[in-house]
């Protein structure tokens, strides 16, 4: 138990539950909980906020936290996702009890069970075919009816089961199931599958099994094997928790866990379907797991989150009863707030306009202090050079200033940050009409921004020395859907996807401290955003920037 009493501080429902059970004294006083991934996809947000809740219960109450891959469909399983999925939960911060797990260690041992299930009268193979056992299950107005295999002797019954083991059947010719009850109001417990035949190669076992148990049923005896004493699960399971206890109650298993249901996280403008996922990358509508524009952990480190900024988010979206949406606003702000305080700052120009100072000599170089961190002075300060032509962002420029105006325009005087006072004095046009150079003069005596002589400069624009700035590639990304619930009341979801989630800037110009900064590394852009250098496609001396986030 941890150190700081559970009931001394505001706690959520599952919290109560345990201190409930610790304080009744069950489990020994045990907490041992563990987070199930089927590795059949890579993990996305709402699986984090899954990993925060099994492990950060397991820190709370000095307890075990088990990594266990429900691998009992072996036709969607991959040793990539299984790889995937361990970086991500340590990449989060956490680390499992003891080795990972697999339901597939389980298999002899859930074998031996279920042959006691059967001598015991408990199931039965079924010889109808999937589409028969869903039409004779009946719905929520409707009974179920008994299949007419459903009287089968135990002994018919096990060695019908034994031959499904040995591969005599093809696939879907029969399936095991439990005997519980037709007309049950709960339609997962209508004799629920509980094996079916599935000859196809697993990534652990190879083709030692030909038949492989349902999750309702692997997962229940798997949490019992592990003494697993909090089996939390996301609000879907709900309906399937009688099941759970079900297979606990009748099968000889020596530990009893306790299922919990919480909602899990839906969040605006985003899918967190890993069937969607899949898709997404099958289709190419995505490049990959880890585009930074996918909702997934591998995506999300990509474009610059932080397990920090996650977990924060994770802790304020909280634990509850309910289904709700979370506004993927509160993500962005927990990845701004964690960001503002340990990203360095430095200055990129994404779409450059030639800016020539007039009266500044030819060659000369002048090299100014800029911090690191405005309110961080522990970070340092980096020197930048300025010399007679630098770039500032053709926006930061308005032939015809609208009011309010504080960017450059003719005549205007603005502050180019950490460097002097420019003020511009001539256009220069191609023949379409374009802007394509400006003419400005500098004020000598403003060196380091300020005005000598106390006059007011609201404007102040970013730029780097055109003789020392270095080309990079910048991708801006945006929402992946234009609509905050994509695919609402039954639409197609793909047809919300945003055309304008990533735009790619070929010519843009950085600061020369950037061109050798490390993949991963993090920085604010100032005025532009939160950018960090790409881990897959950046080369020495050639970085590509993801946009993480914009400022506001």
């Amino acid at each position: 138990m941890a150190d700081d009493s559970p009931t001394n501080t505001p706690t959520h429902f599952i919290e109560d539950i345990i201190n409930e059970d610790l304080a009744a004294g069950k489990n020994q006083g045990r907490v041992h909980t563990r987070f199930p991934p089927e590795p059949n996809g890579y993990l996305h947000i709402g699986h984090a906020k899954s990993i925060c809740l099994n492990f950060g219960l397991a820190a709370k109450y000095a307890g075990k936290c088990n990594l266990r891959y429900d691998d009992t469909n072996p036709s969607t399983e991959d040793e990539e996702y299984v790889n995937s999925i361990e970086e991500d939960v340590s990449w989060l911060g956490f680390r499992w009890n003891g080795e990972p797990l697999y339901a597939s260690d389980y298999f002899d041992e859930i074998y031996r069970l279920t042959e006691i299930l059967i001598q015991n009268g408990k199931a039965y193979v079924d010889d109808l075919s999937a589409e028969q056992i869903s039409e004779m299950r009946g719905n929520f107005y409707k009974p179920g009816q008994d299949s007419p295999f459903r009287t089968r002797s135990v002994a018919e019954n096990l060695d019908l089961f034994r031959r499904m083991r040995a591969g005599e059947f093809p696939d879907g010719s029969r399936v095991l199931r439990a005997k519980i009850d037709m007309k049950h109001p709960n339609l997962n417990m209508r004799d629920p599958p509980l094996y079916r035949i599935k000859k196809t190669h697993h990534h652990r076992t190879g083709d030692k099994w030909c038949i492989y148990p349902m999750y309702d049923y692997a997962h229940p005896i798997s949490d019992a094997l592990e003494g697993i004493t909090h089996s939390i699960c996301t609000l879907e399971f709900e309906d399937h928790r009688p099941l759970y206890d079900w297979t606990l109650d009748n099968l000889p298993l020596p530990y009893r866990p306790r299922q919990i249901e919480f909602a899990r996280l839906n969040m605006t403008y985003a899918v967190l379907s890993k069937r969607k996922l899949l898709q997404l990358v099958e289709e190419k509508l995505v490049d990959g797991w880890d585009d930074p524009r996918m909702p997934t952990l591998s995506g999300l480190r990509r474009r610059g989150y932080t397990p920090e900024a996650i977990r924060a988010f994770a802790e304020r979206i909280g634990v509850a009863k309910n289904d709700s949406i979370v506004d993927v606003g509160l993500l962005e702000f927990a990845i701004r707030e964690d960001l503002e305080k340990r990203a360095p700052r430095a200055m990129a120009v994404l779409r450059p306009l030639r800016v020539v100072i007039d009266n500044f000599p030819e060659g000369h170089v002048e090299w100014f202090d800029a911090a690191n961190h405005p309110d961080n002075p522990a970070m340092g300060s980096r020197k930048i050079p300025f010399s007679r032509v630098v770039y500032i962002e053709k926006d930061d420029f308005q032939e015809v200033p609208p009011k309010k105006w504080f960017r450059l325009s003719p005549g205007a005087e603005i502050r180019l940050r950490w460097a002097c006072l420019i003020k511009c004095v001539g256009v220069v046009k191609n023949a379409q009409g374009d802007v394509v150079e400006l003419h400005c003069t500098w004020d000598p005596a403003s060196r380091g921004g300020d005005a000598p002589d106390g006059r007011r400069v609201k404007g102040t624009s970013h730029w780097v020395s055109a003789a020392h700035a270095k080309p990079a590639t910048v991708r801006l990304y945006d929402r992946l859907f234009t609509k905050a619930n994509p695919g609402e009341g039954g639409g197609d979801f793909r047809a919300h996807l945003n055309p304008h989630s990533l735009q790619t800037v070929t010519n843009a110009m950085v600061e020369p401290s950037l061109i050798e900064a490390a993949p991963g590394s993090r920085f604010q852009f100032e005025r532009l955003g939160y950018f960090c250098v790409d881990t897959v496609d950046s080369k020495p001396g050639h970085p590509v920037f993801n946009r993480t986030v914009p400022l506001r």
